[in-house]
């Protein structure tokens, strides 16, 4: 997880909030995949989605299984940390989730990962099978390339 945000609501602001920061921190992903819940499919979120030039990507509705690696982390969460602890209050569950998150990223080991933590593997540019994009600068750079030889091939010799 590269960042996020705790509301209690379902208004779109705290998205945007967490979305942008997700941005200016780690780059622009190609493709922004979401559940169609309203606070994403709102004119703000896609929004600045579609401004930072992203495609936009929406699970099917009822479609849990389209988010299989988001699920999984929620039931990780529910199962380790919010079923356990019983949380009594909003500031409680902040605090809560916050030490979690840092455990879940810097320390827990994942099946899936080989176990390693996510903060490993993405640090290293390589997970689950495909290639990640690194934030500094080589996605750029084979775009560029790649964009070099598509002008190549269309110009004529």
């Amino acid at each position: 997880m590269l960042t996020w945000r705790l509301s209690n609501t379902l208004e779109a602001g705290f998205c945007v909030d967490c979305l942008e920061d997700a941005l200016r921190v780690h780059g622009r992903p190609e493709i922004f995949n979401t559940d169609q819940g309203s606070q994403f499919t709102s004119t703000a979120f896609t929004r600045t989605l579609l401004a930072a030039g992203i495609d936009i990507s929406m699970d099917g509705r009822g479609r849990a299984l389209d988010n299989i690696f988001v699920e999984r982390l929620w039931r990780s969460v529910k199962y380790e940390d919010i079923y356990l602890k019983g949380y009594a209050s909003l500031p409680e569950l902040l605090l809560g989730l916050t030490e979690y998150f840092a455990f879940y990223n810097h320390e827990r080991p994942h099946q899936s990962l080989g176990y390693l933590t996510p903060e490993a593997v993405y640090r290293s540019g390589e997970g689950g099978g495909a290639k990640i994009v690194d934030r500094f600068g080589q996605a750029e750079q084979e775009l560029g390339q790649r964009q070099t030889a598509a002008m190549n091939v269309d110009s004529p010799a």
